[in-house]
């Protein structure tokens, strides 16, 4: 089993993708969804927790969702923990609103800083097929220490 963990927050056609996708690449697939209600379907061998799991200096959390109202709450209490990268799905051209959702718990801008967005490559993706892929790519240049893209040093 390897030891990477990735957790896709949130229920979404794009966590269903990125944990799929995931699994393939050695990751241990998780999805965390605090609404029991919605952490249904979930595809043999993943597995869906309402509690979020250790997270670990080899952790990556992608959150799907940034619409959802305990948004906030979630991403305070990831980062209160030692996870190697996070990051929030979103359009890039409109403003974020995990960061005033974070300002509003008084998170330390510090911290803040830590939440990627936009995540993954800039491959134009739209489907949630296309952003988990996009996602993935841009997670394993980033454990790489590469770039991502076409450019190759």
């Amino acid at each position: 089993m390897s030891d990477r963990l990735l957790v896709a927050v949130f229920a979404t056609p794009v966590a269903s993708f990125l944990l799929r996708y995931g699994k393939d690449l050695g990751y241990k697939a998780v999805l965390f969804e605090p609404d029991g209600a919605r952490a249904t379907d979930v595809e043999t061998g993943l597995e869906a927790v309402t509690t979020l799991p250790d997270l670990g200096a080899d952790a990556d959390v992608v959150v799907t969702d940034h619409d959802r109202p305990e948004l906030g709450e979630v991403l305070k209490a990831v980062l209160d923990r030692p996870t190697r990268w996070v990051g929030v799905l979103g359009n890039p051209r409109h403003a974020g609103p995990h960061v005033a959702a974070l300002k509003a718990l008084d998170v330390p801008d510090r911290e803040i800083a830590r939440v990627h967005r936009p995540v993954g490559l800039n491959i134009g993706s739209r489907t949630p097929p296309e952003i988990a892929v996009a996602t993935l790519a841009g997670l394993l240049a980033d454990r790489n220490g590469r770039p991502g893209g076409f450019e190759f040093q």
